[in-house]
């Protein structure tokens, strides 16, 4: 007896379901897992640590304060993050990560949520899914430090003013919700100061051009304005009124406009360092990259693709001027990215697919070359822990293990896009949330020890700081000893300090 349409529509819907689900709890156990299995790193995130820290115990929520003396480089958004985590009475390594984690899980579904809205729920699994396993978004996802943060916020103002930007006429019910956009945007500026401001530029750019310099003053009715100011201004105006000029001359002329030119902060870099920067935040999505031009071309004209394209483009000049440059700078422009990737994938799918679902030429090879890339994680996790404990050129590349990876997954990929055709993002992206697991898994204990202070820490509870050590390492046993500790007065190189 055959099954009635009905029957069959219910069995789908079922597995639609089931299938969402289970995406979305491997997708929170990829956040969520292991996030204390490697100590705090960098010079950075111990120093945020310790002031969220400092926070909490002192119940100073207005100047933030490092190993006892005011430290201005950063607004508090971060911070405040990190002190409630400490408030909750989460562990050192655990009170600065599991808020900006849960944070990025909350922006991953109001991602999905908007673009399902203003396209589709295919637009808004491909971009959610693309953003959730690429390597940069993940990995700012994982620590806590201010670039997570920040462009979620941002992106969050981004996408809530899509609908602005596409009305192009001068009233509409999107203009009486920009309130929404300008508090995100104060927000951010929590995150980063002037930075979010800067990068946003384009949406009333691009709001004007389609309907003219009125649209300018949506932007300046009541109801944004005073998101704004109630979002940003309470704490830059108390913080002022508590510290004076010193802060606004660190936070503003040392750390926002001196990173323009000045070679004072050490982080100088020549002007392409962001082209393969964005391709490793991206990894292993960055080949459908080169769906973009054929892809986009039917929405070229569609305001809204306008915008998150400006976004995008203004974002890599703005941060490639600068003089001073991070990888974690160019994080804010990483969701728009996979947006309009997810854009080009669905129209591409739409409009070249050759028959039965099957995907074209392109679309294959594309798949093919994410597959491949997905290839490399066997090899990434004896090469990240020792580039990360002692520089890039002190990792031993395996050639053999990485062609050989790359090769197996390239055949494998080319597999998929066949068998499973106009689904096979949908396989991709669970074999690289897989791979991204087994990474943390494999690579994360071997980080702690070649890049974290906290093995040290354990090891000996030193009471001073090695001479000649680097800020990774003295920041580190500064957060987890609590205070700044005094230079050891004699340090033996090939022997831990012995603890007096």
């Amino acid at each position: 007896m055959a099954a009635s349409p009905t029957s069959g529509s219910g069995s789908a819907s079922t597995a639609a379901k089931f299938t969402a689900a289970a995406a979305v709890a491997l997708v929170c156990l990829l956040y969520l897992n292991g996030l204390t299995a490697m100590g705090v790193v960098g010079p950075d995130e111990p120093r945020y640590a310790a002031i969220g820290q400092s926070m909490a115990r002192s119940g100073d929520w207005i100047t933030p304060t490092l190993w006892g003396h005011p430290w201005f480089e950063k607004p508090p958004l971060l911070y405040w993050l990190t002190a409630a985590g400490n408030l909750a009475g989460l562990g050192p390594d655990l009170a600065p990560r599991l808020p900006v984690a849960l944070l990025s899980l909350a922006f991953l579904a109001l991602l999905w949520w908007q673009l399902q809205a203003a396209w589709d729920k295919r637009v808004a699994t491909y971009a959610a899914v693309f953003c959730a396993t690429s390597a940069g978004w993940l990995t700012y996802s994982r620590v806590g430090v201010t670039d997570l943060p920040m462009s979620a916020f941002f992106t969050a103002a981004v996408l809530s003013s899509l609908g602005w930007v596409a009305e192009a006429k001068e009233s509409g019910k999107d203009r009486n919700r920009l309130w929404i956009p300008a508090a995100c945007l104060g927000i951010a500026a929590l995150g980063k100061a002037l930075v979010p401001l800067a990068l946003f530029l384009p949406i009333p750019a691009i709001g004007i051009f389609h309907g003219g310099w009125r649209r300018l003053l949506d932007w300046l009715r009541p109801a944004p304005v005073i998101a704004f100011a109630f979002t940003a201004l309470p704490w830059y105006s108390l913080c002022t009124a508590r510290n004076g000029s010193e802060f606004l001359r660190v936070l503003f002329v040392e750390q926002q406009f001196n990173r323009l030119h000045s070679t004072a902060l050490q982080h100088v870099q020549p002007w392409w360092f962001y082209l393969p920067v964005l391709l490793l935040l991206l990894f292993p999505w960055f080949p459908l990259l080169g769906g973009l031009p054929g892809g986009l071309r039917p929405l070229r004209r569609d305001a809204r693709v306008q915008a998150l394209a400006g976004v995008v483009i203004f974002g890599m000049l703005l941060f490639s001027a600068a003089l001073n440059k991070l990888p974690g700078y160019v994080l804010p422009l990483v969701p728009s990215l996979c947006i309009l990737m997810a854009l080009a994938t669905a129209a591409g799918e739409a409009g070249g697919a050759t028959g039965a679902g099957r995907l074209d030429s392109g679309s294959t090879l594309r798949v093919a070359a994410v597959t491949a890339l997905i290839g490399l994680f066997p090899a990434m996790t004896q090469v990240v822990p020792a580039a990360l404990g002692h520089g890039f050129r002190a990792a031993a590349i395996p050639w053999g293990l990485a062609a050989l990876g790359v090769a197996l997954a390239a055949v494998a990929g080319l597999g998929i896009a066949r068998r499973f055709g106009q689904r096979s993002v949908t396989a991709v992206a669970m074999l690289a949330a897989a791979g991204f697991l087994w990474f943390e898994a494999s690579a994360l204990p071997s980080l702690d020890q070649a890049a974290s202070a906290r093995p040290s820490w354990l090891a000996n509870h030193a009471e001073c700081g090695p001479a000649g050590a680097s800020r990774n390492l003295l920041y580190g046993l500064y957060y987890y000893a609590g205070k700044q500790l005094a230079d050891c007065a004699v340090l033996d190189l090939n022997i831990r300090p012995v603890v007096r």
